[in-house]
């Protein structure tokens, strides 16, 4: 197997700050997967860009890419603009293997947290 990208993907601000929680959920992954390169990527306002972060990877020898959207649902932008951007990583990649999974909100365990989070600020208030 050749080497594996894990592949943050968020949408991306004008702000620079509004990337800290994403960044500290790269770090907080990279130290859970060592031997995989974990890095963000975003849709638009922000470097870098999806189609620029895999370049990087590819030409650093990675071959099998996975995408995480960190999105709370799967709204267009992870229904129409990813499907999109990931036909053209393949066409541009054609040796390399890229996917995505659904929107982080979308899984059962993260709902799960959200919601204790949720009710722990009822305690908090």
């Amino acid at each position: 197997m050749g080497k594996r990208a894990l592949i943050l993907f968020a949408h991306g601000a004008r702000a620079a700050s509004w990337a800290a929680p994403f960044e500290r959920l790269r770090d907080l992954v990279r130290a859970q997967q060592p031997d995989v390169d974990v890095s963000l990527a975003f849709l638009e306002l922000m470097s870098p860009r999806l189609p620029e972060r895999v370049a990087e990877l590819v030409a650093g020898g990675v071959s099998d890419v996975t995408v995480v959207p960190v999105f709370l649902g799967q709204g267009g932008h992870v229904l129409r603009d990813l499907p999109v951007l990931l036909d053209g990583l393949r066409a541009a990649h054609p040796g390399l293997t890229v996917r995505a999974v659904d929107a982080v909100g979308e899984d059962p365990d993260v709902l799960r947290a959200m919601t204790e989070y949720c009710v722990k600020a009822l305690g908090a208030a």
